[in-house]
């Protein structure tokens, strides 16, 4: 595991995934980040490239040509992402296409992900390089839980998840193969709060389209603002957690899964960027400690 440490925080990053596995602030000695109770959710926080979700058949379809994805992409448990830099405060893991990859991803590109400690926030990049002759396809996606509750005495109705805005907020419903169907459900309306209960992801994550809210902080009624994740480079917002544990994920996402009527065609997959020959694409989020 990779340290970063300042006088507020100390995070740390496991190598398989570059997954971001705790976050604990030094004043109250508290563990933000679920620590992955294989029984239940074995995960801290999967970075999701070059695809978000479950996808048809479980392949994306490019030139007429089929290739086998796994749900969420290759970067979650990837053993071969290698440390470009490091400092006590930032760290930068990179991957690029290889004769493995080509096989389920027929793309020349480099992938990279910065984690940067600055005062009581955890700024995570994702940067795409294209590095092929032709335009590149992909999404970007995020997946951190964060304990709830956090304080002992506490319960997991006493959290609720508040965004710096009211909305109105319809979540896209998932088919019985885990594609987007065209059901939704109304979650708030007129509202800035969600409550989390432990009936709330029944139908599985809330999927939210072109949220213009883009900074949604996790609460207690008891002990008030626990952390706020800002995500001003993403369009959609997933919320989960296995319904009844401990945590919930706040998803920053440039993307979404396979929708149930899709051709499986990737060029023309919802929520997908194009990327032209030698350009490169950039997108942050942050979370920070009250």
């Amino acid at each position: 595991m990779y340290i970063l440490k300042n006088d507020q925080l100390e995070i740390g990053i496991q190598h398989n995934g570059a997954e971001l596995c705790s976050i604990k602030n030094l004043k109250n000695n508290k563990e933000y980040m679920w620590q992955a109770d294989p029984e239940i959710w074995g995960s801290h926080a999967p970075n999701l490239f070059p695809v978000i979700g479950a996808l048809k058949g479980n392949q994306i379809k490019y030139e007429g040509e089929f290739y086998d994805m796994p749900r969420h992409g290759f970067i979650r448990h990837n053993e071969n992402l290698e440390v470009k830099n490091q400092t006590e405060t930032s760290i930068t893991f990179s991957i690029k296409s290889n004769e493995e990859l080509r096989k389920i991803y027929p793309f020349e590109f480099e992938f990279e992900l910065s984690f940067t400690l600055k005062d009581k926030s955890v700024k995570v990049n994702h940067l795409v390089k294209n590095m092929d002759t032709k335009p590149i396809y992909f999404q970007i996606g995020g997946h951190p839980a964060f304990n709830a509750p956090l304080f002992e005495g506490e319960t997991y109705e006493d959290y609720y998840l508040e965004f710096d805005q009211d909305l109105t907020l319809e979540t896209y419903l998932l088919g019985e193969s885990g594609l987007v169907s065209d059901n939704t459900k109304t979650i708030i309306e007129n509202s800035d709060k969600i409550q989390l209960t432990k009936d709330l992801f029944n139908n599985d994550a809330l999927i939210f389209k072109n949220i213009t809210s883009k900074n949604v902080s996790l609460k207690s009624k008891n002990h008030g603002s626990i952390l706020s994740v800002s995500y001003d480079d993403f369009k959609n917002l997933g919320v989960w957690a296995k319904p009844g544990a401990p945590y919930v994920c706040i998803e920053p996402w440039l993307g979404i899964a396979d929708v149930e009527s899709t051709d499986q065609n990737f060029k023309t997959k919802e929520g997908i960027i194009e990327l032209e020959t030698g350009k490169e694409y950039s997108a942050t989020y942050s979370i920070t400690i009250a």
